[in-house]
């Protein structure tokens, strides 16, 4: 019998408390694909998973776990997919739907991965690295990376509360041009993130108490409503600081921030689709989930100081006291706008997304309605999500938003648009 190579999935939905309400998730519209789902208007949708991670695995209409269907038939992989990943999908595909901040993180790169998984495998459950890439759906911001260390200097000298919380040695440091500012930076960041819970509180109530008076001076005016956000989410929370640490990122649907391996980030609001290369590893250093001041202070060392490797871009970085890890601070925001690359003659209406890793790449697909685009056959597997319209796929027909396709190695694809369009992401891997 021949194997189907063209075939829907059904995705797997969760619901942690930072998701985006009912009907106002992307994540809930989509998951309501699938006529098992049960709907609840007043519960928070944050994910939807799309792939064969055992945490929340995709499944096929029958109720075979994808993972298991290909296991039973690795040529949907194809070959040099199943030599290099070990018969493994390489990639995570995801939507989330966010309402409030997520933790501060940082993933570990591959080689730091699997040391972790040795040495730790209760808490990191697998030994791979997790570089991702966000793709707003909805306007999204988020943190991305330290600032230059001389705008971290402005906000030192311009905001008194966060200064409190920063020894002068360390301050002063940090603004005189550093020949070491790796070490600078760490001795910045790892004191916020070791004061004192008490110091912390106080500080924030006085910052904000400042704000909501109008005491904000030109230097905080873009940073002060997110600054007073946050606060009401986690109160007390000593990230509420990093808005002077951290670069903001905003995106418009379309545009996306790739995420390198050890990169501090934070999602902060925002509908987006989001690809990783298979992991569920992360460092979290939100003290909001972490009361204790010893603890912060232990994840601050994995998570601020996170860097193991060279960059791509200029970069500055720190050691650890211990020299077991690295942090790193990007000058430059890694945000993606590529133009329309056509895959096929037919096809002008696919853009590509081509993050520098090997693991995934992700398709925009955009058609309008009664029109044709077309994917060439690909040398591995994809998978892709419907988020708006109908029309078909290759003669099966697609019902709406929120359906969840796998595709097939070798397997090329004719879309067609029906009368409102039709919209969707696919995340693939090739291997050279």
């Amino acid at each position: 019998m021949t194997t189907q190579t063209v075939f829907r999935i059904v995705a797997g939905a969760n619901s942690y408390d930072w998701g985006k309400i009912g009907k106002n998730s992307k994540a809930g519209q989509y998951a309501r694909a699938d006529p098992e789902f049960k709907f609840q208007e007043d519960k928070p949708y944050s994910e939807l998973w799309m792939g064969t991670h055992p945490t929340l695995p995709s499944k096929l209409q029958s109720g075979e776990k994808l993972y298991d269907h290909l296991q039973a038939h690795p040529e949907l992989l194809g070959d040099k997919v199943c030599k290099q990943y070990d018969g493994n999908l390489p990639f995570l595909f995801k939507v989330l739907a966010i309402e409030k901040a997520l933790s501060i993180q940082a993933h570990p790169n591959k080689k730091l991965a699997e040391k972790l998984h040795k040495e730790r495998p209760d808490v990191y459950k697998d030994d791979n690295h997790k570089p991702e890439m966000a793709i707003a759906i909805t306007p999204f911001s988020g943190f991305c990376n330290f600032r230059p260390l001389s705008e971290i200097s402005t906000f030192l000298s311009s905001v008194p509360e966060f200064a409190s919380l920063i020894p002068a040695q360390a301050a002063s440091a940090l603004s005189s041009s550093p020949s070491d500012p790796k070490s600078a930076l760490r001795e910045v960041f790892g004191a916020l993130m070791s004061a004192p819970s008490d110091q912390i509180q106080s500080a924030l109530d006085q910052l904000i108490k400042r704000y909501e008076s109008g005491g904000t001076t030109p230097v905080e005016s873009e940073v002060a409503d997110l600054a007073q956000t946050l606060a009401k989410q986690y109160p007390g929370d000593v990230g509420v600081f990093c808005v002077f640490l951290l670069n903001v990122v905003k995106l418009n649907p379309g545009e996306a921030m790739f995420l390198q391996a050890d990169e501090p980030h934070a999602y902060i609001t925002g509908d987006i689709i989001e690809c990783m290369a298979t992991s569920g590893k992360c460092s979290q250093c939100r003290p909001g989930r972490i009361d204790a001041q010893t603890e912060r202070r232990a994840h601050s060392d994995i998570n601020v100081n996170l860097q193991l490797g060279p960059s791509r871009r200029p970069t500055h970085g720190t050691k650890t006291v211990q020299g077991r890890i690295e942090v790193i601070c990007r000058i430059h925001i890694p945000i993606l706008h590529y133009s329309a690359l056509i895959l096929s003659d037919s096809d002008s209406y696919t853009t590509l997304y081509d993050p520098p890793i090997p693991e995934f790449s992700v398709l925009l697909t955009d058609v309008p309605a009664g029109k044709k685009a077309s994917h060439r056959a690909l040398d591995g597997p994809s998978i892709f999500i419907v988020t708006s319209g109908s029309g078909s796929v290759s003669g099966q027909e697609i019902k709406s938003e929120g359906e969840v396709w796998f595709v097939g190695a070798g397997q090329s694809l004719e879309f067609t648009a029906g009368s409102e369009g039709l919209l969707l992401y696919r995340a693939f891997v090739e291997v050279a």
